[in-house]
């Protein structure tokens, strides 16, 4: 059975992170799973956690009034959900919903928040890796937007 270390150490976002900061990842690392239509995050809610999608399909999914929840995203197996803790106030700005069963590695943002706090190397190498991750989810968020509202007469 693989560790926790090493499926990390593989994914192209922790390539280059050194051994030491990839040691400090797992103390706050766990397997989890959803099953189909459960929520993972909520739009609003307290975000202390982040998510390596192993397997599943999940959905980024926005609030929109009179149409319901609009499909930003899909994300699947190797990506990655959640970027909202690790910027204040730290609150998810998306709701994700499990589309089939999924599993993935949960990576606990305050326990991350602590060593990062302790480790300013470690630190940068995070916000400059998901800020990357922020630029895409807006990018995916402005195309939708452009795509529902812009088609108007």
């Amino acid at each position: 059975m693989e560790n926790l270390e090493h499926i990390l150490g593989e994914h192209p976002f922790f390539q280059g992170l050194k051994h030491e900061h990839l040691h400090l990842l797992v103390g706050c690392a766990s397997n989890v799973r959803f099953d189909a239509g459960q929520y993972i995050l909520r739009e609003g809610a307290e975000a202390n956690t982040f998510y390596l999608v192993r397997f599943g399909k999940v959905a980024l999914e926005m609030g929109t009034p009179n149409k319901g929840p609009m499909i930003i995203e899909t994300i699947g197996e190797g990506d990655l959900l959640g970027w909202s803790w690790l910027v204040p106030p730290y609150t998810w700005h998306f709701d994700a919903r499990a589309m089939e069963l999924t599993r993935a590695i949960s990576i606990d943002g305050k326990c991350l928040r602590r060593k990062i706090d302790n480790d300013h190397e470690l630190g940068y190498e995070f916000l400059r890796r998901f800020s990357d991750l922020m630029v895409k989810r807006f990018d995916a968020t402005r195309l939708q937007l452009m795509d529902v509202y812009g088609n108007r007469a």
